[in-house]
């Protein structure tokens, strides 16, 4: 009798440490019980980590061999796929990762980097999410769930001639991400519609330093949007493919740069060209104040009162505005890690990647509320060290 009260105790036990340790995708199980399948092996692992060192940055040709090589090693999860070629001829490659063998409707969302060349950790991120997502598949419940339900597409380089030149603008001299159809061209966006002059001298920026001194409100500089709106094959490129990634319940995007340090949400533009419903705006507020709580990134609402940044043609506004799709800019990295901010140089990779994970597993696991605009309220759940202490 004795001894099998023992068993019912240890089963009782591990029953209550097993529903704790997964809150990822836990709390949605009620829904997707009928909807899906779960492996039952190993399901109890943690997740781990990329097994990356800090000097072990990709530029063009290391992200095509990594993620040629995840396509070769997870062929069930894995398919690259160009989505169009840069103003070189060089291949702008999507990942889709999601288990292949589950036929299941899913949700679709896109999380991209480098649309800024010399924005070095905004691509990486795009890499170390894919490999920890791939590790981690069977192993580890929230993993599982996520590549169960979700079709994950990540561009690591939206822009990777200069990716490999180290510079913000395309080939052509042009702010890719001034390049979009909404407040395309605004001179108070920080942007200019000049394209190439005569069509052969690139003007990627102009300075207006005295300018801004005696008229504040005036932009520092403007930096060179193209002639028209999708006038360049990077965006021409992202525009086709968003349009048919929207046939497939696309649910959130999040375009990744540096080193501001923060996180936000639309508006960067001016006026929207829609009204914003107030559940839209309780739920980005949800999201910024998520990341605020439970990252060191910053909460940058664009609209918080004396905020005078405005940047117009932007992915992430275009993207809201076609789609009513959440959507968001990560600022990763902090101005004292990045060369182009005047800050130190590329290093610290490791810990940087760690800080970005948290934010795209919480946005992964409430990919459902996202679609939906509910309150994404599901805690992710997440490895040890992650996030990490900040640097000080």
């Amino acid at each position: 009798m004795n001894k099998k009260l023992s068993y019912l105790k240890v089963f009782f036990l591990s029953s209550i440490l097993f529903s704790l340790m997964f809150t990822g995708c836990i709390e949605e199980k009620q829904e997707l019980d009928k909807e899906i399948t779960i492996p039952e092996t190993n399901l109890d692992s943690p997740s781990v980590l990329p097994d990356w060192e800090d000097r072990e940055y990709h530029d063009y040709y290391k992200t095509t061999d990594l993620i040629n090589d995840f396509q070769i090693k997870y062929p069930d999860l894995v398919n690259v796929f160009s989505i169009g070629e840069s103003v070189l001829g060089k291949e702008i490659l999507s990942i889709r990762i999601t288990n292949e063998n589950n036929k299941q409707a899913k949700l679709s969302c896109l999380i991209d980097g480098c649309i800024h060349g010399c924005e070095w950790e905004a691509g990486e991120s795009c890499l170390y999410l894919a490999e920890y997502l791939l590790i981690n598949f069977e192993s580890n419940m929230t993993v599982t769930c996520i590549l169960n339900t979700t079709e994950v597409y990540i561009i690591p380089l939206l822009n990777p001639d200069s990716r490999q030149m180290d510079y913000r603008f395309n080939e052509n001299g042009i702010d890719l991400n001034r390049n979009f159809d909404i407040d395309f061209g605004r001179l108070r966006g920080s942007s200019i519609p000049i394209g190439k002059l005569f069509g052969r001298i690139k003007i990627p920026y102009l300075q207006f330093k005295r300018l801004h001194k005696f008229f504040p409100r005036f932009p520092l500089f403007l930096t060179n949007s193209g002639r028209r709106p999708f006038s360049e094959p990077e965006t021409k490129a992202f525009r086709d493919f968003v349009y048919e990634l929207d046939k497939y319940d696309f649910s959130f995007y999040v375009n990744c740069h540096t080193a501001v340090h923060n996180f936000a949400s639309p508006w960067q533009s001016f006026k929207p060209p829609f009204k914003i419903s107030s559940n839209q705006e309780k739920i980005f507020d949800y999201v910024l104040e998520w990341v605020a709580e439970n990252t060191e990134y910053e909460n940058a609402d664009m609209n918080v009162e004396g905020y005078t940044y405005k940047a117009s043609g932007t992915a992430m506004d275009w993207v809201f505005k076609e789609f009513k799709i959440p959507s968001f800019t990560f600022e990763i990295l902090s101005q004292d890690y990045e060369p182009g901010a005047g800050g130190g140089k590329h290093d610290n990779l490791v810990h940087w990647m760690k800080t970005t994970l948290p934010v795209f597993m919480y946005l992964l696991v409430n990919i459902k509320n996202l679609h939906y605009w509910k309150t994404p309220n599901i805690q992710p759940a997440l490895p040890e060290g992650v996030p990490p202490k900040p640097l000080c």
